[in-house]
């Protein structure tokens, strides 16, 4: 298992949990972003900068994914593509997607879309708290310890 992170938009805090997770766990995590990232000297963090432009950060992850790899983002049609190459999708709030919840997500996002699209304010997502942190240092620690030695 590899972890592939949509680095553009993942809070800090997450990123430094991955960072922790992959010493721990010996699991090579990549972080794709279109502007350089911070990353800790460490055998197991790596860096891959994309050019600049939409979604070509998502579409080099869908590239380089294999069935089993996790890839945490909060795009919901990155992780609907994730879902569908056979990967595991895991958003920075530490929600699992599934092949059930991301279809249902996906519809949401673009009725959200089409609000704000036609001028409803709709707001935004709440900032990340302590319970979202937890939740998604959770979710992985129950994921790594799924794969297989």
């Amino acid at each position: 298992m590899r972890i592939w992170v949509d680095a553009d938009a993942c809070p800090g805090v997450i990123k430094d949990i991955l960072f922790r997770a992959a010493e721990r766990a010996r699991v090579e995590v990549t972080l794709v972003a279109n502007q350089p990232v911070r990353t800790p000297a460490s055998r197991y963090v790596r860096f891959l900068q994309v050019p600049a432009g939409f979604n070509v950060a998502d579409q080099r992850i869908l590239e380089l994914v294999a069935a089993d790899d996790l890839v945490i983002t909060a795009d919901i049609p990155l992780a609907a593509a994730v879902i569908d190459k056979g990967g595991v999708a895991l958003n920075p709030r530490g929600e699992l997607y599934t092949q059930e919840n991301v279809r249902e997500r996906l519809a949401l996002r673009n009725f959200m879309d089409e609000l704000r699209g036609s001028g409803v304010d709709t707001g935004g997502p709440a900032a990340l708290g302590p319970r979202d942190r937890q939740a998604f240092a959770n979710q992985l620690d129950r994921l790594l310890a799924r794969r297989p030695s």
